[in-house]
Order: C-alpha cells, then sequence, then structure tokens
C-alpha cells in the first residue's frame, strides 16, 4: 500500500487511499429499513444463552423476550464483553477492567489479571471449552470506551489470551495488536480475531504471528459471531473516511486538537454523528442544497458484513450517512432470524433471515 501511495503521490508520499463500499460492500438501506425489535438506551453485545438472545446495555445484562427487555444482572461497571460459557454460566467483561463469571458454580468468580499484566480493556470473549476462554485485550492502557483516544493517540497495545479459568493461568496468544475488537472460536478450534484499528481480520496459530486472512475492511472492525454455513458476522462499528485518515497522517496537529478541543469534536470516528453544528465534517460536501447525501462523508455508518467459511465478504447492510442507524456494534444469528445492536441509535433490529433486499 505504501508504494501504491508512492505512485499515487510522487511529491509526499502520502496519499490517502479507502477501500470503496463496492462488491459485497456496496450501499444499499437494509439496515436503514430493517424492523426493530427494541428501542432501549446503547444495547450493546448480544448473544445467545440458554436458547434465548440477551444483551449489554451500559451496566445492565438483559435478555430480550417478546419485544421486550427483563434485566437478569447488573454490575458496578458498564458491561464492554460477553460469552456463555455454559447453559447456566456466563463470562462478563466489565469496562473497570475485571471479568466476572455470572451463575452456575462459580458464580462471582473474578478475574483482574492475564498473567502477569493487569486487565485493562476486555473487548470480547470466546469459549474455547467449559473451562477456558478467549480474551481480547483492547489496549493495555484505554478502557474499552476509550477506543477512540486510542486510535486518536495511534497506539498498538492490544493482546489476546488464552485464560484457564479454573487455575487462572493465562498465556499470551498475541500482543502489539491495533485495537483487537471481536474474537471468534470456530468448531475446528481456529482463533479469529478483528483488528479494528488495522482494518482487518486475522488467524491466531499457536506460536506463530498473526495472519491476515481479510484486509483492507472499508471501516473498523468490530464483533464477530456464527453465521450460518459456517460462516461469520462482522460488525462494523465506525467508516473510514480521509479527512480521518489525514488527520491520523498529521501527528503536529492531531495531538494539538486532543488537547484543546472537547472529544466529541474531534475529527475522528463516533458511533453516532450529526447531532451539533459543532462536529466536524457539518458543513460543504456534508449537505448539498440543504440536502444530507448517502454518500457525504461522514464520522459514523452503520455495517453488518456477512462472511463465508473463509472470511470472504458475501452480503453487507447499511445504514449510510444520511440515515440514522449508526453505530452498530453486534450481530447474532438465531433459528429465527438475525439479530443486530445499533448502539448509536438506541435500538436492536431484525435483519430477517440475513438477506438483504
Amino acid at each position: 500500500m505504501r508504494l501504491l501511495d508512492r505512485l499515487l503521490d510522487p511529491f509526499r508520499g502520502r496519499a490517502i487511499t479507502i477501500p470503496p463500499y463496492d462488491g459485497a460492500f456496496k450501499p444499499n438501506t437494509a439496515l436503514e429499513e430493517a424492523e426493530v425489535r427494541l428501542t432501549h438506551e446503547a444495547p450493546d453485545s448480544l448473544l445467545l444463552w440458554s436458547g434465548r438472545p440477551i444483551f449489554s446495555a451500559g451496566a445492565a445484562v438483559l435478555a430480550l423476550v417478546d419485544g421486550e427487555a427483563r434485566e437478569l444482572a447488573r454490575f458496578d461497571a458498564p458491561v464492554s464483553a460477553l460469552a456463555a460459557l455454559t447453559d447456566e454460566t456466563l463470562v462478563v467483561g466489565l469496562e473497570s477492567g475485571r471479568l466476572v463469571l455470572l451463575g452456575g458454580a462459580g458464580d462471582g468468580r473474578t478475574f483482574d489479571r492475564l498473567g502477569s499484566e493487569r486487565l485493562v480493556s476486555p473487548t470480547a470473549i470466546a469459549v474455547l471449552d467449559a473451562t477456558t476462554i478467549v480474551v481480547a485485550q483492547g489496549s493495555a492502557r484505554h478502557a474499552p470506551s476509550d477506543w477512540v483516544v486510542d486510535l486518536m493517540e495511534k497506539r498498538a497495545t492490544g493482546s489476546v489470551w488464552k485464560l484457564d479459568l479454573a487455575s487462572g493461568q493465562a498465556t499470551a496468544l498475541a500482543k502489539d495488536l491495533a485495537w483487537p475488537s471481536g474474537v471468534h472460536v470456530g468448531r475446528d478450534g481456529a482463533i479469529h480475531v478483528s483488528e479494528a484499528f488495522a482494518h482487518r481480520i486475522v488467524r491466531l496459530e499457536a506460536g506463530k504471528r498473526p495472519v491476515p486472512v481479510l484486509t483492507r475492511i472499508p471501516g473498523y472492525a468490530g464483533r464477530l459471531s456464527a453465521a450460518r454455513d459456517g460462516g461469520f458476522w462482522l460488525a462494523v462499528f465506525a467508516p473510514r473516511n480521509r479527512l480521518i485518515e489525514f488527520v491520523l497522517q498529521e501527528d503536529r496537529f492531531r495531538r494539538d486538537m486532543l488537547a484543546t478541543v472537547e472529544r466529541q469534536h474531534w475529527i475522528a470516528p463516533a458511533l453516532t454523528s450529526g447531532s451539533s453544528f459543532l462536529e466536524p465534517l457539518q458543513c460543504g460536501a456534508v449537505r448539498t442544497m440543504g440536502v444530507h447525501k448517502p454518500w457525504a462523508p461522514s464520522r459514523s455508518y452503520g455495517l453488518a458484513v456477512r462472511l463465508d467459511a473463509a472470511l470472504q465478504p458475501v452480503q453487507s447492510f447499511h445504514s449510510r450517512s444520511d440515515g440514522g442507524r449508526h453505530g452498530l456494534t453486534s450481530v447474532l444469528e438465531t433459528d429465527d432470524g438475525v439479530l443486530a445492536t445499533v448502539k448509536g441509535a438506541g435500538l436492536i433490529v431484525d435483519l430477517g433471515k440475513g438477506e438483504p433486499q
């Protein structure tokens, strides 16, 4: 890519090239038009537990029952990750840097370290077996809700660990990752991780460097979940655009912006945008003759992607720049259809059978 940049911009050698929404990523309005199953403040991580869908929102874990949310548990910090260890036990990752077992024989047991390292940012959890999990730590410095700070500071201190819940022993599977935000363990034991700030999905193999299997994603890759026929669902929680990529290159400007501008007004991706005239990208190319164009640049976007068994994109569901369902953070396929949490809009929507119209 650097060679391509130099060819496109021989004077600076820093041309900004972003993958287009094309092929399987071709824009549509499928997410924007999807049926709403629930309106709730900031729904985040979806999971199938004991045969029913549950989700996190703030510090609570709730069940989705007949179009209503029923609280199952509440914690002293926001929930950042969920995994079903068994039909009786959940593993809950908290914003405060802890893992908590909910239900079953280990109910209430907590973990706040990964080997010799402190647990700071549990962003995703996957289950290997009844006593072993894989934990993605987004950053060694920033909590899960501070992902945009980690991005704008251009850090890559994330890691992925295997944790034995019986002994507490942890083994590092990968380090120096750019915000690992999703992890999936396949039936064959293969571990795949979405690396948000590197816009890719990698496969982890014991004793080897991460192997990229999908690169040049046109957004920030989030949680991974299982799809039919051995495929995957990928939640893309924010878009890439040229202005943000330019700011990430301009270190001096970026440092001044972080020091002097309030976070909600940074030139940075977001889960939702357009509510304030003080935000960047609110003039010029965004609106033409007073109309917000669907192809206009945006700090937020809604995108769910279905991947095949080889982790190649085959379908996508969009809420475009002029839409309101931005900040999609998780997808869950059930026997009845496909659910998605749109955290930025406060919705859980039904994508039907996962086939865009």
